[in-house]
Parts: C-alpha cells; sequence; structure tokens
C-alpha cells in the first residue's frame, strides 16, 4: 500500500525543516538576528555596494526650479488623521526607487515624533492613530534616498497634531 502525502503537507514539512537547517547554519556562523542598524555610524552610503541607501546624504537641488513642499494633517471623519502633501517641481516616482537621483522625481519620509513611520509614493497617507500634540514631519528625498535640500537645508515640513475629534456612533465600526 502506497502511502499519499498531499502537497500543503510536504510544504509544511519542507519550511520546518528547512527553516530549522538554516537558523541552525545561521547559528553555526555568528549570524544574528536583529536585523540591521539604522544608528549612528551606520550609515548606509558607508558602502560601495550599488543601490545602498545612505539615509542622512543630502542632495543639495538649490535654484529657480527647486522643489516646494506644503502639508496639511487634518483628521479623518471616521478614524485616525489624513496627511495631504502639496508639492511643486517635485513628482513622486515608485517605479524608481532606490535607483539613481533624477532631478524633480523621488519619494517622501513620514515621520512622527522623530520615528520614520512611512515612505510615501504619492500626496495622501492615512494616519491611523497619533499621540496628543504628535510632532508629524515629512521630508522630500530622491531616489536613493538622499534628503532634498536648498541651501544646505532639507525639504521638510513639520506640524503638531491637531486632536482627534471623537467618533460619531454613524461612522463607529464601518470602515
Amino acid at each position: 500500500m502506497a502511502i499519499r502525502i498531499q502537497p500543503l503537507a510536504l510544504l509544511a514539512l519542507g519550511l520546518i525543516y528547512g527553516g530549522g537547517i538554516g537558523f541552525t547554519l545561521a547559528a553555526a556562523n555568528n549570524v544574528g538576528f536583529d536585523g540591521h542598524d539604522h544608528g549612528a555610524g551606520a550609515a548606509h552610503g558607508a558602502t560601495a555596494t550599488p543601490g545602498a541607501h545612505d539615509h542622512g546624504r543630502m542632495l543639495d537641488v538649490s535654484g529657480p526650479e527647486a522643489p516646494t513642499l506644503d502639508v496639511t494633517l487634518e483628521p479623518d471623519p471616521v478614524a485616525g488623521f489624513n496627511l495631504h502633501l502639496q508639492t511643486a517641481n517635485f513628482r513622486f516616482a515608485p517605479e524608481n526607487a532606490g535607483r539613481g537621483d533624477r532631478p524633480g522625481e523621488g519619494h517622501a519620509h513620514v515621520y512622527v515624533n522623530g520615528e520614520k513611520i512611512a515612505r510615501l509614493y504619492g500626496p495622501w497617507m492615512h494616519i491611523l492613530a497619533l499621540p496628543p500634540g504628535a510632532e508629524v514631519a515629512v521630508t522630500l528625498n530622491s531616489n536613493d534616498h538622499a534628503a532634498l535640500a536648498v541651501d544646505g537645508q532639507p525639504i521638510r515640513a513639520e506640524l503638531t497634531a491637531p486632536e482627534a475629534p471623537a467618533l460619531s456612533s454613524a461612522h463607529k465600526g464601518h470602515h
């Protein structure tokens, strides 16, 4: 009598044994599982690897065609907040993320209380929750993550989150 093993069972067995072997090999070679460091002295740009990104590098784009940024943050009628970026001389280019710099294109980085929460590839973002009085900052960045700057100053907008109104009963639970 032949034993018939279903494809999903084989997949599960492969994942279990493959993962175990991978962790064992990594541990034997002193590989850590704590991600990579974005702290001081750990700039990605210190490597010569093509496509590496440097969160601390600035790209000066001074001149009459320099991008501009204006940001608004309003309570959403259902929950959270809606962040809206208005730019000039700038195009969101998700198709070129991580590639070389191109004048006037890139993406934005969104920070809450100094911590990066998102990379933004368009003018709108919904933020589900913010602590009271949270400081929200947005920077415009090149395709390879360098902060765009004018006269040595990053193109950056900062604001304090408004207080979110209480939800009406008509909106609770309807998303």
